[in-house]
């Protein structure tokens, strides 16, 4: 079996609301269907090609003010173009970034910390508040002691994704539904990222967060 780096102690994630959003919108883009040409069926080519053939015609066969209506043709593929692909995209994302705007980090990420060990992900924050103990974190219920700290086994992971400056990991630990964002900036301060990868491959070969495979949460007592 192939040896792996691990963290000797969690390292900070210093994650800012910027990169909270930037998150978000990478795994959004990563999973959100391809606005380009490529995304045009088959079918829709073939209308186009079609009018276009039949625009041509016209314009080399008939002359004076009925060439309009030909050159109408045109311009309606061209600007059927510019909205099935710029237009989608635009519109989609806008629609995003609204969402997104609304929606806030939470607190506890700004303090905490994560590790890697071979049994699962480490998560860490320190206690600087009373009944900070009780809190949840990203849907863990956290240890009490000088720091907070919870452990998601590889196992617990549902699915997971990856983008270029980001890996996003679902699970759910005793009836516990959670996500996390680990960023790849932390590599820098000896953060294994490869290893991250390899014990989420090792379990969820096939990458792209599911939702549907999480069981709904258990009732909070």
């Amino acid at each position: 079996m192939a040896l792996y780096p691990y963290t000797l102690q969690p390292v900070a994630l210093n994650l800012t609301e910027a990169e909270f959003q930037q998150a978000q919108y990478e795994l959004f883009a990563n999973a959100s269907p391809s606005f380009g040409l490529s995304s045009i069926k088959t079918k829709e080519w073939i209308i186009m090609a079609v009018v276009v053939i039949l625009a041509i015609a016209g314009l080399v066969f008939v002359s004076g003010y009925s060439t309009i209506i030909f050159w109408v043709m045109l311009v309606a593929v061209v600007i059927y173009l510019l909205v099935r692909t710029l237009g989608f995209k635009w519109y989609v994302k806008k629609q995003f970034e609204k969402q997104v705007s609304e929606q806030e980090m939470p607190d506890e990420m700004r303090q905490m910390k994560l590790g890697v060990q071979k049994h699962g992900l480490v998560m860490a924050m320190p206690v600087n508040q009373p009944g900070a103990v009780n809190n949840q974190m990203r849907g863990m219920q956290m240890r009490a002691a000088s720091n907070q700290q919870a452990v998601i086994p590889w196992s617990a992971v549902k699915s997971w994704d990856e983008t270029d400056d980001y890996i996003f990991m679902m699970f759910e630990v005793k009836g516990q539904q959670g996500s996390q964002i680990v960023p790849k900036r932390l590599q820098a301060q000896k953060f294994p990222i490869d290893t991250v990868r390899q014990h989420l491959q090792e379990v969820i070969p096939t990458r792209g967060l599911n939702t549907e495979n999480l069981q709904p949460p258990a009732d909070k007592i």
